[in-house]
């Protein structure tokens, strides 16, 4: 059953991403080299692309030895050596929305002959649910009332942190993609006012109140009560939230990160909290990473922190398993990739 909703997936999913790339060179026997994938997708790959031979289970070290046998890869399996060594290499596939380890490498990103497609809208739906957890785990007080639960104490008086209910706030998702629409779809259904930045003017539902630019961001900043940074890490978005944007902020604000770490200075991130100046932050992400014992952060009763898992869950994998069936069914029959990385834009 799990291989036929993962070819049904495959199917609709293929419909509605984008193909934006050449297509791949097509031959008698093409190789796809990849780490640990499960064995029914592995027997997906063959029905779906009996062009292309899988190799699965490959360590790092294991792939480098094979590395000239390769015509696509999994992006888990990319080293500096390997693409070296690779010359027949045409295709990447990212297991990842994230994309930024590979445009920190100058010999990949110059690389034109390699297309790198990712998982952008994989992880969105597991991704906006934490989200949402994490922090109706602050505005409700949980983290209060666990404690209270694990000393099996019963007292219904409040913490001193009064709870707060979603509706009627307003939250700001920084960078409205997959990821972002997600979350956006998720804050309308509680009530809340959507407001939203991104680069393209792209469509969009008529419940965001408002879509900025990048460079409206500062501006937007005092609106919301929650903001989401759903960005990617580019050059563009590192440090993207110093202490001018937690400043900028609304008093008694909520910052929520499940991108990447860089994207906000830690220690501004820990002034702004420190001050009151904002109500909590809920962190999937953080930098460094992991997070270091010694870090403040640990012991704030207004942050919750999860060591970068927002994605988890089996909707994900199958999600994910099934843009990675699609696309070997594509590269096997030499057809446009879906999920193209744009590496002028980073992702």
């Amino acid at each position: 059953m799990r291989v036929f909703a993962l070819l049904l997936l495959a199917a609709a999913l293929s419909l509605t991403s984008a193909c934006t790339s050449p297509p791949p060179s097509s031959s008698a026997t093409l190789v796809y080299l990849a780490g640990t994938l499960p064995k029914d997708v592995i027997a997906a790959a063959q029905r779906t692309a009996p062009g292309v031979t899988v190799l699965a289970g490959l360590t790092p070290e294991q792939a480098l030895l094979r590395a000239a046998e390769a015509d696509a890869a999994d992006g888990r399996l990319l080293t500096p050596a390997f693409l070296a060594k690779a010359t027949k290499l045409r295709w990447v596939q990212a297991m990842s929305a994230g994309v930024d380890r590979y445009m920190a490498d100058p010999v990949f990103v110059g690389n034109n002959r390699v297309v790198l497609t990712n998982l952008r809208g994989a992880h969105g739906p597991c991704i906006a649910d934490h989200v949402f957890a994490m922090l109706l785990s602050l505005v409700r007080d949980l983290r209060h009332r666990s404690e209270q639960q694990a000393a099996a104490i019963w007292d219904p008086q409040d913490s001193g942190r009064r709870p707060r209910a979603l509706q009627e706030m307003t939250l700001l998702v920084v960078g409205l993609g997959g990821i972002g629409s997600e979350v956006a779809v998720r804050a309308h259904g509680f009530g809340m006012r959507v407001l939203a930045t991104r680069r393209t003017d792209a469509p969009s539902p008529e419940w965001i109140a408002r879509i900025g630019q990048p460079d409206d961001l500062v501006a937007m900043l005092p609106e919301a009560d929650v903001v989401v940074v759903c960005a990617p890490l580019t050059k563009a978005t590192e440090n993207l939230f110093d202490a001018r944007a937690f400043a900028a902020m609304k008093p008694g604000s909520y910052f929520v990160n499940i991108a990447r770490g860089k994207i906000a200075d830690t220690d501004a991130l820990v002034a702004a909290l420190r001050s009151g100046h904002l109500a909590g932050a809920c962190l999937d992400v953080t930098e460094p990473e992991p997070l270091p014992a010694s870090s403040p952060l640990w012991a704030m009763h207004n942050v919750v922190i999860t060591p970068h898992v927002a994605s988890d869950g089996q909707l994900s994998d199958e999600r994910g398993y099934a843009m990675l069936l699609d696309n070997l069914r594509r590269f096997g029959k030499g057809e446009e990739l879906q999920n193209v990385v744009d590496r002028s834009a980073g992702y």
